[in-house]
């Protein structure tokens, strides 16, 4: 394992760079702020006129069309969703200057193939390990969100350093940068949303409230025991692992933790994991992905629907605007 702190960035990698970050979602936004805070010459690239623009420009920073931004650049940030980055790339990718250092925040469009850069380009991943608005609000904290850093084509031979001076710049050193590479990063992000972060947590949390209140409890205190308080648990394992979590839970919560908490992720689970690991390495979540795009999303659309359209939901909403501190906005 490598992991890179301040101590070992090479300042002069990105001296004098002007660096353009295509897309003003929430990486996109994160990074061009903390990079202009850095001291780097930041150009925006985003579609004239449209909401993005508007508020790019409202956040102080210079706004040009994709093309135009990427032509100017030195380090060109691919920082729009996934399955926009193909066609974003053939769009630009005439204009970019030679030896240029093309950057991307997830790996699927250069592991699964889907963007082919030219040969005279580095390609290098800088992926957060959280949300925009973490990596914004930790920076402004004087923290950072930890990031894993990889190169998959190094034709100036800087490629590594630009990397890691950019990392620096978002404020990913003070948390710590960890070498990896474009296929580590891309099949273990993918598992882990399907199987743990996203997928995993949500669904264990709706089947807990729907066994509750399907018992006759109600779905008020359903919600809170089984989401609601999930953070305070959420919390103290980003903090310090399950020893915090142990230390800070009754010795009822451990002993039921222990003995019961293996009878529900138990090997079928796992099994079942291992399932969704082999589907992300084949590359058949990624085809599969890529096809819903392409057909209009009609599955996507009615999942979602339906996930959003469950009683838990409902309930919570009802609960949460008694909470208003819980939306306050964070700039």
């Amino acid at each position: 394992m490598r992991l890179y702190s301040h101590k070992d960035v090479d300042r002069k990698a990105l001296k004098g760079a002007r660096i353009a970050i295509l897309g003003y979602g929430s990486q996109g936004r994160a990074h061009a702020l903390n990079l202009k805070d850095s001291g780097f010459d930041v150009v925006v690239g985003v579609r004239k006129a449209g909401l993005s623009w508007k508020k790019a420009r409202r956040d102080g920073l210079e706004v040009a069309e994709p093309a135009a931004a990427a032509a100017s650049a030195d380090l060109v940030a691919m920082l729009v969703p996934d399955l926009a980055q193909k066609a974003l790339y053939q769009e630009v990718k005439k204009g970019l200057k030679k030896g240029a250092t093309l950057l991307f925040a997830h790996g699927f469009n250069i592991h699964f193939k889907q963007v082919k850069p030219r040969p005279d380009l580095d390609v290098v991943l800088i992926a957060p390990k959280g949300p925009g608005d973490l990596v914004r609000r930790q920076y402004q904290q004087g923290r950072g969100v930890p990031c894993l850093l990889a190169v998959a084509q190094d034709a100036s031979g800087k490629a590594h350093a630009r990397a890691l001076a950019y990392a620096h710049g978002i404020g990913g050193t003070r948390g710590g940068v960890l070498e990896t590479t474009f296929a580590e990063e891309t099949e273990t992000d993918l598992f882990g949303e399907q199987a743990v972060l996203c997928g995993g947590a949500t669904e264990l949390v709706v089947k807990g409230f729907e066994t509750l209140v399907e018992a006759g409890y109600q779905p008020e205190v359903a919600y809170y025991e089984c989401l609601h308080e999930l953070k305070l648990i959420v919390d103290l394992l980003h903090e310090g692992g399950l020893a915090k979590m142990h230390q800070f839970i009754s010795e009822t919560a451990k002993y039921g933790d222990l003995t019961r908490g293996p009878r529900i992720v138990n090997e079928r689970v796992k099994n079942e994991m291992r399932r969704i690991l082999r589907e992300v390495q084949s590359g058949k979540f990624a085809r599969q992905w890529i096809r819903e795009n392409a057909e209009g999303r009609p599955n996507y659309q009615k999942l979602l629907a339906a996930d959003i359209d469950r009683q838990i939901e409902k309930v919570g909403a009802s609960l949460r605007a008694r909470m208003p501190w819980l939306n306050e906005r964070r700039a």
